[in-house]
């Protein structure tokens, strides 16, 4: 095996190896058909983010998919961890990067094949988070589009698994991002009310109550929980609800959560702007990032900003 000393190590299998050595055969069900579950967290001063919710949120997800990876939550925690130590050497001091974990049903087995591997893919990875192609969310607000598309109902997809499935989610921020290449797209549910975006969920607040929509209809984000916990700790009400097109256009503020994100502010839904006019930061969104930055140790909105074209 070839190491090269700035390419990042994945887990892959079994083993650590160099990324370019990690490769899937093209029959694995992952690439046919979508069929897998994964999670992904991300660092703070290199320090993992509750990686136990989300090794526990994923084995929810392995779960509902009827997905056995073989091994118990407490390896992959193991082995995540050690993945992250190896690749260290790689990110700067002010640099920070997500961490994931992918479990596939593994290759479609047909006769004749003679691949190395059988059963389900598994991989641990770690790449750099997309802090300089964020940073203007931070500065100007995230302007939300909803798109035509829906999100797949729960009688068809449970949303509360994090599956490789993505193309429902990808089809609306493809429509947003022709209309505004800057637009956060955040889907409808099934029944017409607002419901989540790619790797992302949504709160709004109004009269002083923090408003999200409901865990049946969303993938219930570890960001959020936390941004629920903060909340109640600050006294702030929070309620999940179904709330629709004219709730978002009334919101006094609303904010995206998400784990590259933590929280970013909303600027707009549909071209609708919340809050007074040329405040980015509501007073309830500015107490929730102040709690969510101590409780990681981290100015992650200054960590975003520093990255601001000049």
């Amino acid at each position: 095996m070839t190491v090269i000393a700035n390419e990042r190590i994945v887990y892959f299998n079994g083993g650590y190896i160099p990324e370019s050595q990690a490769l899937v055969p093209y029959r694995e069900r992952s690439f046919l058909f979508g069929d897998a579950a994964f999670d992904m967290t991300r660092t703070f001063k290199h320090r993992i983010f509750k990686l136990e919710d989300h090794i526990e949120r994923f084995y929810r997800s392995m779960r509902a998919l009827r997905l056995d990876p073989g091994m118990e939550p407490g390896e992959m925690i193991a082995i995540t961890r050690t993945l992250v130590e190896k690749n260290l050497h790689l990110f700067g001091a002010q640099e920070d990067f997500w961490v994931g974990q992918r479990v596939t049903r593994g290759v479609l087995k047909v006769e004749g094949d003679n691949w190395d591997h059988y059963g389900p893919t598994i991989i641990v990875e770690c790449l750099p988070m997309p802090l300089a192609e964020r940073a203007h969310y931070y500065r100007d607000g995230i302007p939300v589009v909803v798109p035509s598309v829906r999100r797949t109902a729960p009688d068809s997809l449970p949303p509360r698994a994090k599956t490789h499935n993505y193309l429902n989610l990808i089809l609306g921020d493809l429509e947003v991002r022709a209309q505004n290449p800057d637009g956060w797209a955040i889907l409808l549910d099934c029944n017409g009310n607002l419901c989540e975006g790619m790797g992302s969920n949504l709160f709004l607040v109004r009269g002083g109550e923090l408003l999200t929509p409901r865990e049946n209809f969303v993938l219930p984000g570890v960001s959020r929980q936390t941004v629920m916990d903060l909340a109640k700790d600050l006294g702030i009400p929070v309620r999940e609800a179904d709330l629709d097109l004219f709730d978002g256009y009334n919101a006094d503020e609303a904010f995206i959560t998400s784990t590259s994100l933590c929280i970013a502010p909303v600027a707009s839904i549909n071209g609708v702007t919340l809050g007074k006019e040329g405040q980015v930061y509501g007073p309830v969104t500015r107490r929730l990032i102040d709690a969510y930055a101590g409780l990681v140790d981290c100015d992650f909105v200054q960590q975003y900003l520093d990255r601001c074209p000049a």
